[in-house]
């Protein structure tokens, strides 16, 4: 097994998502070595060169084209490649086409036994299951992106409605990474206080819950319509992650990984709970005091990627 390089980064497929995230990475600094590895090597090598053109204005990195077997010393290696989803389609309408190139690529990228597998293609929670099962590695060191940027986009509702910036508010999605998420109302806060009760503070109308959850369930939906795919925001999540990882902060965020057993006796199955992200990788999730119908909607939410997972034949 090779040892990792602490401060590279590799990322899987350079199709929109891929090099926005590269992109973030880049100018965030994380990283001095970046390798990109594509199927089509051309755009894997005009991406790299277009960010390594930018080296007068972002701290030193080596930023290049690369094989997969360029991936195996790399401290964080970010899986994006597969399908795009299509309008009209869901993310676990993508299961199949997706492991399958998730299957054929994983093992070429495999080497050190440290490295942090990041899996970032959609349907991602069914994705990451398979990653597991794929890789054989430990269950801290693969992770999806989950609901890290279902959460972002609640708090973005939420800091629209009450006029405060969403670095002060406190409101996580849990679940399926797609149509049966969870938005946790029940713990949504800000300044301590539940959202409800902060509106009463503030003067501010009460919040319409069932519009922000049709909002926040549907924008990847209401995006693609309109520019056929999203890549902008995900990539600053992924970067987000990264930078938990690299800089061993012990941050909270909703990544997708696998349960089995506690908390909330779901076995078997890839989901996102709040977890803490450092170094290593992926904590225990935590088991936070749901209300009886978020616990509910939790277990059917699991019980439909169970269902996804089922079909693959893993």
């Amino acid at each position: 097994m090779q040892k990792t390089d602490e401060r590279k980064i590799a990322v899987v497929g350079v199709g929109a998502v891929g090099a926005s995230t590269a992109y973030a990475l880049a100018v965030s600094g994380l990283a001095t070595e970046l390798v990109l590895v594509d199927i089509n090597n051309a755009k894997a090598e005009g991406e790299a060169m277009d960010l390594a053109h930018a080296a007068a204005f972002i701290k030193p990195a080596r930023i290049y084209a690369g094989s997969f077997e360029d991936c195996r010393d790399a401290a964080i290696v970010i899986f994006t490649a597969g399908a795009n989803q299509k309008p009209g389609e869901t993310r676990l309408d993508l299961s199949q086409r997706n492991y399958a190139i998730l299957k054929e690529s994983l093992p070429r990228v495999l080497g050190s036994s440290d490295s942090i597998l990041l899996i970032v293609s959609n349907p991602v929670d069914v994705m990451t299951y398979a990653a597991l099962k794929v890789s054989g590695m430990s269950p801290g060191q693969v992770f999806g992106s989950g609901t890290v940027l279902d959460s972002s986009r609640f708090r973005h509702n939420l800091s629209h409605h009450c006029g405060v910036a969403p670095r002060n508010i406190h409101a996580y999605v849990v679940g399926e990474h797609g149509d049966s998420e969870v938005l946790l109302w029940s713990l949504a806060n800000i300044a301590g206080a539940g959202i409800d009760r902060y509106c009463e503070l503030a003067g501010v109308p009460p919040v319409n819950r069932q519009e922000v959850d049709k909002r926040v369930r549907g924008a990847g939906y209401e995006i693609i319509s309109r520019k056929g795919a999203t890549y902008y925001a995900i990539s600053l999540a992924l970067k987000r992650i990264c930078e938990s990882i690299i800089r061993d902060e012990n941050t909270i965020l909703t990544v997708s990984g696998l349960l089995d057993g506690p908390p909330y006796g779901i076995k078997d199955c890839c989901l996102s709970l709040p977890t803490v992200i450092n170094y290593e990788g992926r904590g225990r999730p935590l088991e936070l005091p749901l209300s009886r119908e978020e616990e509910d909607a939790l277990r059917r939410s699991a019980e439909v990627l169970k269902g996804a997972i089922k079909e693959l034949h893993l």
